[in-house]
């Protein structure tokens, strides 16, 4: 995703804001990658609190931005067992607006926001009280398994979808879901510090988490969570879809 605002300017929306920088036309249109990404939403306190993590100044992608954990959809992603099935308007929602979609995709989108996040910060999103976790796939999906903890998918709840502008060296079409804190289970401890991909995390109420340095595109998705909370989180709300139309940023509904 690109773009951004300093930190000192309010966000006044995205629909209409112009796509051109960052694009360069002597790369190819490639198509975008499957992605996720996860909000956790902390409720228990007077104020709404969301988890954010800063990126290592050193990456090429947003370096030193605040992001939430996510990031494209393995192959493993789609062979990890679940407890819980998403809601079926989630489900209805990622299929929408896609060329030839899979059945599998939004369970995919699902479980790669569960294990980038826990590869991002070490935190392990689903419950133990299912028993032992069979059959996980190699990789980070068996520290699941060593845990006996279930990704709960029906905890989840669809935010926004967004789909970077053409002409960009790394193009992805991302959910981006949110779930409570306390669907956090278990935890691993240094997977975040100075030489890893988030620097640090950092509990934020929402509105003071918007005037962190982010790209644009989250601090939409941020202001859309804001807005869902307010009205209560229920699955047959609207979804926005953020993409490039004309050379510019269209909200759109899903």
């Amino acid at each position: 995703m690109t773009g951004g605002t300093p930190a000192s300017q309010p966000f006044t929306g995205i629909d209409g804001v112009r796509t051109d920088r960052g694009r360069d036309p002597n790369v190819a249109n490639i198509r975008p990658t499957p992605a996720a990404t996860m909000m956790i939403v902390d409720r228990t306190g007077a104020r709404t609190r969301v988890l954010m993590g800063r990126r290592h100044a050193g990456h090429v992608f947003m370096p030193g931005r605040f992001v939430f954990p996510g990031g494209r959809v393995d192959p493993a992603d789609r062979q990890m067992n679940v407890a819980g099935s998403l809601n079926e308007w989630i489900e209805q929602r990622l299929m929408r607006r896609v060329t030839r979609p899979a059945a599998i995709r939004p369970r995919a989108l699902a479980l790669a926001a569960i294990r980038e996040t826990f590869e991002e910060t070490g935190l392990l999103i689903g419950s133990k009280d299912y028993g032992p976790l069979p059959g996980a796939p190699a990789g980070s999906w068996r520290a699941f398994a060593e845990r006996d903890v279930f990704p709960e998918l029906d905890r989840l709840h669809l935010i926004a979808r967004a789909i970077t502008p053409p002409r960009r060296n790394k193009r992805f079409d991302t959910a981006f879901f949110a779930v409570e804190s306390d669907a956090v289970c278990d935890r691993i401890e240094g997977v975040v510090g100075p030489d890893s991909e988030l620097v640090e995390l950092v509990w934020l109420p929402i509105d003071e988490a918007a005037q962190l340095d982010m790209p644009l595109i989250t601090r939409a998705v941020l202001a859309d969570l804001a807005a869902r909370l307010d009205a209560g989180m229920s699955p047959m709300m609207p979804v926005p879809l953020y993409r490039d139309r004309g050379g510019a940023w269209r909200r759109e509904e899903l």
